[in-house]
């Protein structure tokens, strides 16, 4: 009888989403982590060693991974100088933050253009050749993109946040 008793409370819980759609869910997950990594060490090993070396000798660093550090640190410092220069401009200007997803997408444009013709072209240690063509066009589309994703909308929003209750 006690046996019974045991069986009949152990019940397992019901199951939210079936097997497959469990395993497909995580695998999609899982999937989407791994291709992220796979695109971090690619940036990690070619594009920050590319970066800072424009602006750095990189014979004068002792691994590619020093080198990578220190494009990391330059970018992070571009990043946050970027931010604190949209949150002194959101003081100023209050309004930037009424809209932050429109504001954050002018922004995002506005500091590729920033980057692309101003910055880059004065920390550069190569002379910048005018990008041509449809590759040109591409790669200028994907650049805008990120920072909008990555800087001018998440700043705008911030910000907002900040500013107003700050106000």
């Amino acid at each position: 009888m006690s046996g019974f008793f045991v069986l009949r409370t152990i019940q397992p819980l019901p199951m939210r989403r079936s097997f497959f759609a469990s395993a497909l869910t995580d695998g999609l997950i899982a999937g989407a982590l791994d291709i992220t990594a796979a695109c971090i060490h690619q940036y990690l090993k070619n594009v920050l060693p590319g970066f800072v070396s424009e602006v750095f000798d990189p014979k004068n660093f002792s691994s590619p991974s020093l080198l990578a550090f220190y494009g990391l640190l330059v970018d992070f410092f571009i990043a946050i100088s970027f931010t604190f220069f949209f949150f002194y401009l959101a003081i100023q200007i209050q309004s930037l933050v009424k809209y932050p997803l429109q504001i954050g997408i002018l922004y995002g444009v506005s500091v590729w253009a920033a980057m692309r013709f101003i910055i880059l072209q004065y920390l550069s240690r190569h002379i910048q050749k005018p990008n041509e063509g449809k590759q040109a066009i591409i790669n200028a589309s994907i650049s805008v993109g990120i920072l909008v994703l990555c800087i001018g909308i998440p700043v705008a929003l911030f910000a907002g946040r900040n500013v107003k209750s700050n106000a």
